[in-house]
């Protein structure tokens, strides 16, 4: 295995795993319908907030990963839900399954090797594939930590 592809591998691997944390599936298996808008004291977003932002940014860097003409939705509020309630149930689990699917599409993009991971990615302004895969891992990590700490200020957290 060359170096390229070993890098390429933990990078994909660097998006969801659960080895030092909890990962994606863990966080947001059985939330509890009733607690999923609720924010609780100390806490700014909910786990629909949380669970929506991570959806919307890691679609806006697959999406700025692999199409040219893609134009990112207007800071901070197009990254955010506009309530704290999922409109209905059917939202949670269609945002989830979309989160699996763009992170699967984000690892996609990593391990296709006719993608250079330190060019600058066109219309850039110098960001690289490597780049945005980081940011995708980092950034989702984060909010995972959040959904975590929510969850067990809630209560909803399994022992």
């Amino acid at each position: 295995m060359t170096q390229d592809q070993q890098i390429r591998q933990q990078l994909a691997k660097a998006l969801d795993w659960g080895e030092a944390h909890p990962d994606f599936q863990a966080a947001v298996a059985d939330f509890p319908p009733d607690l999923r808008g609720e924010v609780p004291p100390g806490f700014v977003h909910s786990a629909w907030d949380l669970l929506e932002h991570l959806r919307i940014a890691l679609w806006d860097i697959v999406e700025f990963s692999k199409d040219t003409r893609h134009k990112s939705p207007p800071w901070p509020k197009g990254y955010w839900p506009h309530t704290h309630n999922p409109p209905q149930e059917e939202a949670w689990h269609q945002s989830v399954e979309s989160v699996v699917h763009l992170l699967e599409e984000m690892r996609g993009l990593i391990l296709d090797r006719s993608r250079p991971l330190l060019e600058p990615l066109p219309r850039g302004q110098g960001q690289t594939l490597m780049r945005e895969a980081l940011l995708a891992a980092d950034h989702h990590a984060y909010h995972l930590g959040e959904i975590v700490q929510l969850r067990k200020a809630l209560k909803a957290w399994p022992k």
